[in-house]
């Protein structure tokens, strides 16, 4: 997993210049939807109320990286390596997504805020869109799909 400032987000090689130009393009005021960049990236844009720490879930992908950041409003995201968590439930892969059973909230979180973006590899497992302070707050995020 990457932690970086969105200023430093075209000093990573694994980030095409498309991608990181597109991301520094955007504004909290695009609309919910799901833009495709190339045969190999997509994004959605996401409006929604952050959850509890209890409703949170680790899920993971195996054909996509993640870049999400956020727009506006903050976020935690929790996150483990796979090879720490338990069995992994059902894999949907129409969806590439799975998820896990494991409680996340003995695990290290990072917080989106706004300023910053978190790139999730396939063997990262990630528990997203976690309140902030405990109260539900609504974010505007971006979530871009790299294809591994």
């Amino acid at each position: 997993m990457i932690i970086d400032n969105l200023e430093n987000l075209s000093l990573y090689p694994q980030i095409p210049t498309y991608v990181a130009d597109f991301i520094l393009s955007l504004s909290s005021d695009i609309e919910s939807k799901r833009i495709e960049l190339s045969d190999n990236c997509y994004v959605n844009v996401e409006r929604y109320l952050t959850k509890p720490l209890s409703d949170g879930k680790f899920e993971y992908h195996k054909k996509y990286i993640d870049i999400q950041l956020l727009l506006s409003g903050k976020e935690r995201i929790f996150y483990s390596p796979k090879v720490d968590l338990s069995e992994p439930l059902e894999f949907d892969s129409s969806k590439d997504i799975g998820f896990y059973k494991d409680k996340i909230s003995d695990k290290n979180y990072l917080t989106l805020d706004g300023s910053n973006f978190a790139l999730i590899y396939p063997h990262e497992a990630h528990a997203p869109q976690i309140s902030y302070d405990d109260s539900s707050g609504e974010v505007v995020k971006v979530v871009v799909k790299l294809l591994f």
